[in-house]
């Protein structure tokens, strides 16, 4: 699957691809409690979701930009997150941002590629996604260009959904789409920003707990 990038990277080698994803892996299982989102890191080339010119740098623990203004989160702020949701094979789960897809192909190793639905902003960055997901076997992620903060209710309800951009509160429609009991998962702020998990109450209100300060670009639309 790798091979097709070497002109890309200059003659750089698939193994040195697989190495530096081991070593990734290596790097995040210190802070990452669920074996589960450790092998879903090692399993997505994160590689492929990068731009030619940046793909050297793809398994540094960093974010990196993607066009559009926008960028792929660090590896760690990916399992981070994907650790705090504790999510499971079947979840159905809402994703806003979807940037070039490697979050949302993370996502697919711990619930399945058909139980997540993924909402991008800016329309070239979703063809973009969407054709990659499908080259690396994720064509099952559905994605849509539209505004996430409004979510996607044709598929509601979810068990989780999850924000990869900042928004200053959790966006109303996304939180009437989790069905109770569910997780909400969010970068909150305009200036500083604090990642901030909510479960959402049989009542509809959200129980919140803080997991400390992050830096996401801005929410669009």
């Amino acid at each position: 699957m790798f091979d097709r990038f070497r002109d890309d990277d200059s003659g750089s080698d698939p193994d040195d691809f697989e190495a530096a994803r081991e070593r990734m892996v290596q790097g995040l299982s210190a802070r990452i409690d669920d074996e589960r989102v450790l092998e879903a890191m090692a399993a997505v080339p994160r590689h492929e979701f990068v731009p030619p010119d940046r793909r050297r740098s793809a398994y540094e623990d960093r974010p990196l930009p993607i066009g559009d203004g926008q960028t792929i989160s660090a590896p760690h702020m990916v399992a981070i997150m994907g650790d705090e949701l504790s999510l499971e094979p079947g979840d159905e789960v809402l994703e806003v941002g979807t940037g070039c897809g490697y979050h949302a192909a993370v996502t697919a190793e711990l619930v399945g590629a058909e139980n997540v639905y993924t909402v991008e902003y800016g329309e070239a960055l979703a063809e973009q996604a969407r054709e990659q997901l499908a080259a690396v076997g994720y064509e099952d992620v559905a994605v849509r260009t539209g505004d996430g903060r409004e979510g996607w209710p044709e598929h509601a309800p979810y068990d989780a959904a999850y924000i990869t951009c900042a928004a200053a509160e959790f966006p109303d429609p996304v939180v009437e789409q989790i069905r109770p009991g569910g997780t909400l998962l969010v970068p909150i702020g305009t200036g500083f920003q604090t990642l901030v998990e909510a479960t959402k109450r049989e009542d509809g209100r959200l129980e919140r707990t803080e997991h400390g300060g992050v830096r996401f670009v801005a929410i669009r639309g």
